[in-house]
């Protein structure tokens, strides 16, 4: 099974490609039998139903490629030699998670980290692949028009203590701290989700994960963005259930971005 999922564009092509890393709920079957089979039957680091809540944009002409597995099998959106994100003494999954966000053990075994030739491994296997699909997504889509946006979709949970005590915002654009993409583009993402009701964050707590980092180049006209959303702005209140009015309002919003990013594009 590939590691990851491929929707092309329905309607006509504009140079977005948008990467749901964190979407997956699968585990090898090498690996089923090594997890805390409770934990796995729900994988709660799981951003829930992103891939569903942006179905949409093929038919805006935009490519989508999404995980198949689990980030607990490893961290697309992760440093591949594991550097940190950030420093300010929150909870930091690594590339291959021994613990979820709330530090409850994933192996059966309660590994403390997962040996250098398995990580190796994943990363051959799982890790590259997607990263190389990703590379190849762009490359082609910057072809064609001699720019390109990548727009990293997120979720979590409304409140996770380990990462911060207060609740998260509803929608937090990141661009590592203006260095992933134009002025323009950044302004243009702001402002459309600024005018909506809901609260808007920038650059904090979260600024773009390894995936933005490093595919964001503005001098080369290859932009990203990273939008984190809370999932009751899609979910059920406990975070369960995919919440359809909930969820076409999101869309709704997310389709008026890119509208507007299209247009600066």
């Amino acid at each position: 099974m590939a590691p990851f999922h491929i929707r092309q564009p329905s309607g006509t092509r504009v140079p977005i490609v948008v990467s749901v890393p964190h979407c997956g709920t699968a585990s090898p079957e090498e690996l089923v039998s090594q997890y805390d089979p409770g934990l796995m039957a729900a994988p709660d680091d799981t951003d829930w139903f992103v891939h569903q809540l942006y179905d949409f944009v093929p038919t805006m002409g935009i490519t989508m490629v999404y995980a198949h597995y689990s980030r607990w099998v490893i961290d697309l959106n992760r440093d591949p030699q594991s550097k940190p994100l950030y420093t300010d003494g929150r909870i930091i999954t690594a590339l291959c998670p021994t613990t979820d966000f709330l530090g409850h053990a994933l192996y059966r075994d309660q590994r403390q980290e997962v040996d250098a030739t398995e990580i190796h491994r994943r990363v051959e296997r799982y890790y590259t692949p997607y990263h190389q699909q990703l590379q190849q997504l762009l490359a082609a889509t910057k072809e064609q028009f001699g720019r390109v946006l990548l727009w990293d979709c997120h979720s979590i949970r409304q409140h996770v203590p380990t990462i911060r005590p207060e609740k998260f915002p509803d929608l937090i654009l990141g661009d590592a701290d203006g260095t992933s993409a134009s002025p323009g583009l950044i302004e243009a993402a702001l402002h459309t989700l600024d005018h909506s009701s809901y609260q808007v964050s920038h650059n904090h707590p979260f600024k773009g994960g390894y995936i933005t980092r490093a595919y964001g180049s503005p001098t080369a006209n290859q932009h990203a963005l990273q939008l984190e959303m809370t999932k009751v702005n899609y979910m059920d209140d406990a975070e369960k259930v995919y919440e359809p009015l909930r969820a076409e309002k999101m869309r709704e919003l997310l389709k008026r971005t890119f509208e507007r990013l299209i247009e600066v594009l």
